[in-house]
């Protein structure tokens, strides 16, 4: 393969890796814990879209709980977005780990 041609395919490579990027945008994760009391939204970019508290949840006895519950449904749905976008990307760079890419 000459040079010419790699630069093609990292041309081509980097407008496919753009445009799943953008789509991560359109990929929607969730999750819930505290047995569904807490129920968060995101999309596969890291972004959180809604947070849905069940007011059964609210204690103001025990509010130390509801803000573990909303942590761990958060977390869970940061990781559910990383894989989600882990696996649209990998798509486009054939499962080759780029730094700084993901």
């Amino acid at each position: 393969m000459n040079m010419q041609q790699m630069m093609k395919q990292a041309q081509k490579m980097q407008k496919q890796l753009a445009e799943a990027q953008d789509k991560l945008g359109d990929i929607e994760v969730s999750a819930s814990a505290g047995g569904g009391m807490v129920k968060v939204t995101g999309t596969a970019d890291m972004n959180i879209t809604s947070i849905t508290i069940d007011p059964e949840a609210l204690d103001p006895e025990d509010v130390d709980i509801l803000q573990d519950t909303i942590l761990a449904a958060v977390n869970e749905c940061l990781s559910s977005a990383q894989e989600a976008a882990n696996q649209q990307l990998g798509a486009v760079t054939g499962g080759m780990n780029i730094p700084g890419l993901f």
